[in-house]
């Protein structure tokens, strides 16, 4: 099948946010850790600004029990906005929380079994569209952001895609890694996706981070999957299904990814982000520099 059969435009997206994260207790005991946030934005608001500058306004959550706080975000604070208005204070940290009425849609993953099973969970208001992914743990940091280099590869191939970063030889052994083949510019055709190699059998440097553009038809490979890995559905092995069936690229990010999964990510995007706002860099330069004297 040519890719003429996989371009229909990307209008939905697509966010786990069921994990516990048991990484981040106690704060995250009564506040989801998509919640967090780097500096004074909570980490699933840079996932939903990197899904609407790529043109996607259809977000789809699928939560867990206690995530209720991450739709209340995106909802209309009235109290709030009410007393910032009486006191002459400006809203403008507000707009990007605001999303249009009908346009935010939960659903629930009401068991832990994986990554597939939390996307094969909104397979209804799926549809029969081509969807994005975003993983939030994972923050993209680009000008244009990730999704929105993607869903530019996308308009060329059509097709399924993943979102791929070159690391050290040395480090493939704790991702999932593609076997690429034939390369033109950001764009790697896949040949193949191998979780968590050893350094001697990887096929290539080029891990998979966290944003994917996917067909509907992995909704019903996913239906039937088998436990995979840790006895999670994984949606690895569902897509490794559809590659040699539709086309399937991987686009390498021109941006930088903080893995805010891990504490030591978490701490590292906030001071890298931090150095870099006009409004409190010097000063936190300046407060770096004297923690480290």
């Amino acid at each position: 099948m040519t890719s003429q059969n996989y371009n229909k435009p990307v209008r939905k997206a697509v966010f786990p946010v069921a994990g516990l994260g048991t990484r981040f207790l106690p704060a995250t005991k009564a506040i989801p850790k998509e919640l967090l946030p780097i500096v004074d934005r909570p980490l699933i608001q840079y996932a939903v600004d990197e899904a609407r500058e790529a043109g996607i306004e259809e977000l789809i959550f699928v939560t867990g029990r206690g995530k209720t706080a991450i739709v209340e975000h995106f909802d209309t604070a009235y109290e709030l906005e009410t007393t910032m208005a009486e006191r002459g204070k400006p809203q403008d940290a507000l707009e990007p929380t605001r999303v249009k009425p009908g346009n935010l849609v939960t659903v629930r993953q009401q068991v832990p079994l994986g990554l597939g099973h939390a996307i094969w969970c909104a397979r209804a208001i799926v549809g029969d569209e081509p969807f994005a992914v975003f993983l939030p743990d994972e923050l993209m940091i680009g000008e244009p952001g990730c999704m929105k280099q993607m869903v530019d590869a996308y308009g060329e191939v059509g097709g399924n895609l993943i979102s791929v970063l070159e690391v050290p030889h040395e480090e493939v052994s704790s991702y999932g890694v593609i076997d690429p083949g034939p390369r033109a510019g950001a764009l790697t055709q896949v040949n193949g996706l191998v979780e968590k190699p050893s350094i001697e059998d990887a096929p290539s440097n080029l891990i998979i981070s966290g944003r994917y553009i996917l067909q509907p038809d992995v909704m019903r490979r996913l239906e039937t999957q088998q436990k995979g890995a840790g006895g999670e559905i994984q949606l690895t092995d569902a897509m490794a299904q559809m590659i040699g069936n539709q086309p399937f690229h991987a686009v390498t990010f021109a941006g930088r990814r903080f893995d805010c999964g891990s504490k030591i990510g978490f701490v590292e995007a906030t001071l890298a982000l931090a150095l870099e706002r006009e409004d409190m860099g010097e000063e936190v330069r300046a407060m770096a520099k004297r923690l480290l004297g």
